[in-house]
């Protein structure tokens, strides 16, 4: 069961939607002003690691209101695609 986080394009609203059966006809509105124009956020679950020669680095943490209460997305140090 994904939990997708979207972003509202009318208000900058982030809200998120927990998805029990894939199958299942959604509609999707904003919690906030009720648009239907947003974009799906991808949201990272990452976990930091580190090597003796890579020395210590942390992840970095945003934390932001949304209309779940808060919503939290961590970005690992690392290479990126």
């Amino acid at each position: 069961m994904p939990i997708y986080e979207y972003k509202c394009l009318k208000c900058q609203e982030y809200f998120e939607l927990l998805v029990m059966n894939k199958n299942d006809e959604l509609e999707l509105k904003c919690p906030k002003c009720n648009s239907t124009v947003f974009e799906r956020i991808v949201s990272t679950t990452n976990y930091a690691m580190s090597d003796s020669s890579a020395g210590s680095k942390k992840a970095d943490v945003k934390t932001r209101t949304c209309s779940t209460g808060t919503c939290t997305t961590y970005t690992v140090p690392g290479p990126t695609r």
